[in-house]
């Protein structure tokens, strides 16, 4: 006869095994998150040249870190192109690529390559094989792909900025997700040299970066652009459709790009635009991708067609470069890249003529559009990032939603760039700005002329809070102030800028804040950084004697001697018992003598 176990007993049975479930999954969590955050496939170092003896000018990115997509050639080294199998069946790279080069010739120091999706083909970020990256902004859902890791190290203040592929919305996508800046630059503008193809129409080498000054300096190493005088925009373009069926308000959105744009350039800049209408008005050859017809009216809208025709694209270039090795070590792939590239595929020459029409007459529109300093302005994504795990981003609504945004940059050439507009219901917000095929310079310009008036127009429109809410952000800067006091005592300069960014973000108006980070750039050798730290400092409290000592010796630093001691001789007047001060001006003054 068997023994049957008291309903107690069984309880107790029941209840350890919960919290052992419990124990696995904490367990599985705290694994999940790496100590950097998963971003990274293999530490490095590539070093700058030794920056020029004074009074020379420092090189233009001296003292800042990179990261890069581990897609890039680096002498010596096989980039795994998001797959073990890659690495295992090609050879060390013979040289590095020019654009890295470019960047380390400049002055910064990369550190590292990092995780991007299987072959650089979703949009996810996730992937099975060398683990998916913590997306430091919601640390449950995806990051973003494909350049993921590189979106995620400067996310997490590993590194200032990195490099990463926008084939498809590769650097935009991730930059959106993780609530930082994103430059995909115009089709050709920045060399493909050294680089694994994906979609050799569609690739361009993108960038990210937290500050929209860094995002600016990167730009101009990598687009050799030549130098022109900053010119604001003539037109602010709304696509008022595409902002129509986000999850996200219109007052956290486009709303605030419209006050920013009338705050700083007045109302008469702005324009709107039904873009699906005029895309189909401009783009004849459209007509010719859709399937399906009633009366010769497209039933699908043009923005669809052209992620069709983006995929289309994609797939015939991906496999015309890599179908024999695809077809001879057979990879094992996620889901998601699997969908894409094992889905049953036909070409004809017709089709591949008309998607070369239709990219001909898109960027045609699209130039026409913004000519004269003209900025389009779209939503990046058009939905949050999808939970880890989850099977959402796989399926064919979100796809295509996501993608007819994404397409418009990727099928015209054009330049866009990602900005971060703050969260809604705890997920990032993102908006972007699209320019004309070779207005590169330009869209950057026009961003760091935006971009702190943008943000300051996400905190108006961030729902107003209790005045004990107001408090606690008060404090929560605070203490991110003193954790950044902190790691600067302990010579962590990189992480006591993090604290002071963190605070700077609750509290901006804060000249304190400023002064600190500035001290922490200075021991990073950032001068220009510094020095625009404590001028903002200044502008808050012009009686920030540490302000102006920090800043006069940034700009010894940077060669600017008379500024500097224009700095140090103020900081006397406001403190004239400064021993340093007086120290500093006095030996400037003996040198140019």
């Amino acid at each position: 006869m068997k023994s049957v176990a008291s309903p107690s007993s069984q309880l107790w049975v029941i209840l350890g095994l919960g919290l052992a479930g419990i124990y696995v999954l904490t367990r599985k969590l705290t694994q999940a998150v790496k100590e950097d955050f998963g971003a990274f496939i293999q530490k490095l170092k590539l070093l700058p040249p030794p920056p020029p003896a004074p009074p020379k000018a420092p090189h233009h990115l001296t003292s800042l870190n990179f990261a890069i997509s581990d897609i890039f050639d680096v002498e010596g080294r096989v980039s795994t192109f998001g797959h073990p199998e890659w690495e295992k069946t090609h050879e060390p790279a013979s040289s590095t690529s020019p654009v890295v080069s470019a960047l380390v010739e400049s002055g910064a120091t990369c550190i590292g390559t990092t995780v991007v999706d299987e072959f650089a083909y979703g949009i996810s970020g996730e992937n099975k094989h060398f683990g998916t990256p913590t997306n430091p902004a919601v640390p449950n859902r995806v990051p973003g792909g494909s350049s993921s890791g590189a979106a995620v190290a400067v996310a997490a203040n590993f590194v200032d900025f990195s490099l990463g592929v926008d084939t498809s919305g590769g650097v935009r996508v991730p930059a959106g997700f993780c609530g930082i800046l994103g430059f995909r630059p115009s089709h050709g503008a920045v060399s493909h040299m050294g680089i694994i193809p994906v979609s050799s129409s569609l690739d361009t080498v993108g960038w990210f970066a937290k500050d929209p000054d860094i995002l600016r300096r990167v730009g101009h190493i990598l687009l050799q652009a030549p130098f022109v005088m900053q010119r604001n925009p003539r037109q602010i373009i709304i696509a008022d459709d595409c902002f129509q069926h986000l999850n996200v308000p219109l007052d956290r959105t486009s709303q605030v790009v419209i006050k920013a744009t009338e705050k700083l350039f007045g109302k008469q800049v702005l324009k709107h635009i039904n873009l699906e209408d005029y895309i189909s008005s401009k783009v004849p050859s459209l007509k010719a991708c859709s399937i399906q017809k009633s009366n010769g009216v497209l039933k699908s809208s043009s923005l669809k067609l052209l992620a069709n025709i983006m995929q289309f694209l994609q797939r015939h270039e991906f496999d015309h470069t890599h179908n024999e090795w695809m077809s001879i070590v057979k990879p094992d792939l996620h889901p998601a890249v699997s969908a894409q590239l094992h889905e049953k595929y036909e070409v004809s020459e017709v089709e591949i003529e008309n998607s070369k029409s239709v990219r001909s007459e898109l960027r045609v529109a699209v130039n026409s559009l913004l000519k004269d300093e003209g900025v389009l302005v779209i939503p990046t994504v058009a939905d949050p990032p999808p939970k880890l795990g989850g099977k959402e981003i796989l399926s064919q609504d979100y796809q295509s939603r996501a993608l007819s945004l994404l397409s418009i940059a990727s099928i015209s050439g054009c330049c866009q760039v990602t900005i971060p507009l703050g969260f809604y219901d705890k997920n990032p917000v993102s908006v972007s700005l699209i320019a004309r095929h070779g207005g590169d310079r330009f869209l950057l310009d026009t961003l760091k002329t935006m971009y702190t008036v943008l943000q300051e127009q996400v905190d108006i429109a961030a729902p107003s809070k209790s005045s004990k809410s107001v408090v606690s952000k008060e404090q929560s800067a605070e203490i991110a102030k003193e954790k950044g006091n902190q790691a600067y005592k302990d010579k962590q300069w990189q992480k006591a800028v993090g604290f002071y960014t963190e605070a700077i973000k609750l509290c901006g108006s804060n000249a304190t804040y400023y002064s600190n980070r500035a001290q922490a750039f200075l021991e990073l050798g950032s001068y220009l950084q510094a020095e625009e730290d404590c001028t903002k400092a200044i502008s808050f409290d012009k009686k920030n004697v540490k302000a102006y000592f920090r800043r006069g010796t940034a700009r010894e630093m940077l060669g600017y001697y008379k500024e500097a001691i224009d700095d140090f001789k103020y900081a006397l007047v406001l403190e004239p018992t400064n021993k340093r001060a007086a120290s500093a001006a006095e030996r400037l003054r003996k040198l140019f003598q």
